[in-house]
């Protein structure tokens, strides 16, 4: 009966480490909404991204007088001999830089502070500004390098240069790949810069309330960060020959199980 005991007592501690080395993880995303229901929510007024230092813009002018728009998008207007109006030899905009003190420097305003602003925000002080000189200007703003990178359990861990300044933390990991098996979806982590403080907030993407939340949607420069499991971790810091040590120790453990229960029998 001891012999029996001794056996059965083995076996349940094999089983226990093999039940904790395979436990059972959650790969699907928003698994709290049920098969088959139906969810809805209303879309947030998610927060617009803020200029910041480092930033490039494009910022075009559009005006009905053609001298201005020149002006104002290629480069500085020069007189000839004759008094006719020239466009000098400036190439294209290729960009406004916002420089550390918040300001980009744009010709004939010269230096305007944008840091802080969202893109409307900045339309709308440029148009302001613009009005001194151009009768009902049209301004755009656009992102040169908005970008955000994705790194940690993904299949193509990048940096990530976009043409829109909006995009989704779901978005933003199919850019990535999506996750490897090993990502931890329950626990992704978002870095972000904002009005001078660095943030660092843990997300559970198989939570429906992330929808909602303010990280969804993505600002410039945001880093995700996706966790690996402990099970990539263990690989991570075992080498080959230790895998090997480990792998012939179970066979051998294995059969000595086996050959104990015939012994006890």
């Amino acid at each position: 009966m001891k012999k029996n005991t001794l056996f059965n007592s083995l076996v349940l501690i094999v089983l226990f480490f093999c039940l904790v080395g395979c436990a059972k993880r959650n790969l699907v995303y928003f698994s709290d909404i049920e098969a088959g229901s139906d969810f809805s929510t209303e879309i947030p007024d998610f927060p617009e991204p803020k200029i910041q230092k480092g930033d490039l813009l494009k910022i075009t002018v559009s005006s009905l007088n053609a001298e201005s728009n020149l002006l104002f998008n290629a480069g500085v207007m020069s007189s000839s001999d004759d008094g006719r109006m020239m466009n000098a030899a400036v190439p294209i905009n290729e960009g406004y830089l916002v420089d550390k003190n918040g300001q980009v420097n744009f010709p004939v305003l010269g230096m305007i502070v944008l840091e802080g602003l969202t893109k409307e925000e900045a339309i709308e002080k440029m148009a302001q500004r613009l009005e001194e000189y151009v009768k009902d200007p049209i301004v755009n703003v656009q992102y040169l390098n908005f970008k955000i990178t994705v790194i940690g359990e993904v299949s193509n861990p990048n940096t990530f240069t976009l043409e829109t300044d909006r995009i989704t933390i779901l978005e933003a990991l199919g850019l990535a790949g999506d996750m490897t098996e090993y990502g931890k979806r329950e626990n992704v982590l978002i870095i972000r810069d904002e009005d001078g403080v660095r943030k660092a907030v843990r997300l559970n993407l198989n939570d429906k309330s992330i929808l909602n939340s303010r990280y969804f949607m993505l600002h410039q420069n945001d880093v995700i960060y996706v966790e690996p499991d402990k099970i990539k971790a263990v690989q991570a810091s075992t080498n080959q020959r230790s895998l090997a040590v480990m792998g012939l120790l179970v066979s051998v453990g294995v059969s000595l199980l086996f050959n104990l229960r015939f012994y006890l029998e």
